[in-house]
């Protein structure tokens, strides 16, 4: 489906947004694309909605090939909730600005977005009973994927209990690794289902990798305290 110039020129400006939010170095390239860096190393171009380009020269180490796949999931999440944005009816309430649209509404509970200068922001709210007036919002700014989790839970379309919360998927994370780099007589069957696991979570949590060093890196060593008499 064809789209038009502005819808693309805002599709690629919110994509922008979305890669530097996550660290990424993001200039505009030829042919009106968006050339993408890992600090000062080249990676991949956005030039299409919800598409890269990269040269496999660009990528090879694991690192880049972990970066540029994480850039790639950026993009097509925010092709996704761009193109709801634009489907999406407006949020009819008074005392709200009118630019919140529905992306989402069940039970009493609905998901909303709107755009604003840093990017798409998310947030759910409880519906009055007269479904006239919101409250109890959750704001999630550019993150869609707690946005989503969030309303799925709230609205009671998945039970809380059926969901890790990120704390636990990062652990979850961290056993995966471990058990692949400790050298475990695994069968083939074993490894694979443990690096589906991991690939699950990181499809979930793209910045999976930047939380684990942002805790290794604050991590509290343990320390001796002197004591004097």
């Amino acid at each position: 489906m064809s789209v038009s110039a502005e819808e693309k020129k805002k599709y690629f400006q919110e994509t922008a947004i979305a890669l530097r939010r996550e660290g990424f170095k993001v200039e505009p390239s030829v042919g009106g694309r968006l050339a993408v860096w890992l600090d000062d190393h080249p990676l991949c171009e956005v030039d299409q909605i919800g598409g890269i380009t990269y040269r496999s020269d660009n990528i090879p180490t694991p690192e880049f090939v972990a970066a540029k796949d994480k850039a790639y999931r950026i993009v097509c999440n925010t092709a996704e909730y761009m193109k709801q944005m634009e489907q999406a009816p407006p949020l009819k309430v008074s005392d709200l600005p009118d630019r919140y649209k529905v992306l989402a509404d069940f039970n009493g509970v609905v998901l909303a977005g709107a755009h604003g200068k840093y990017g798409v922001e998310f947030v759910t709210w409880d519906w009055d009973h007269d479904r006239k007036g919101l409250s109890h919002g959750h704001y999630f700014n550019g993150n869609y994927e707690g946005a989503k989790r969030d309303f799925a839970t709230r609205s009671g379309l998945i039970p809380e209990q059926q969901l890790f919360k990120d704390e636990q998927l990062i652990e979850i994370y961290r056993c995966c690794a471990d058990t692949l780099d400790a050298g475990f007589d695994l069968t083939y069957e074993q490894e694979k289902c443990i690096r589906s696991v991991q690939e699950q979570i990181e499809n979930g949590m793209p910045d999976i990798m930047d939380r684990i060093r942002e805790q290794d890196q604050h991590t509290v060593e343990p320390y001796s305290q002197e004591q004097t008499m």
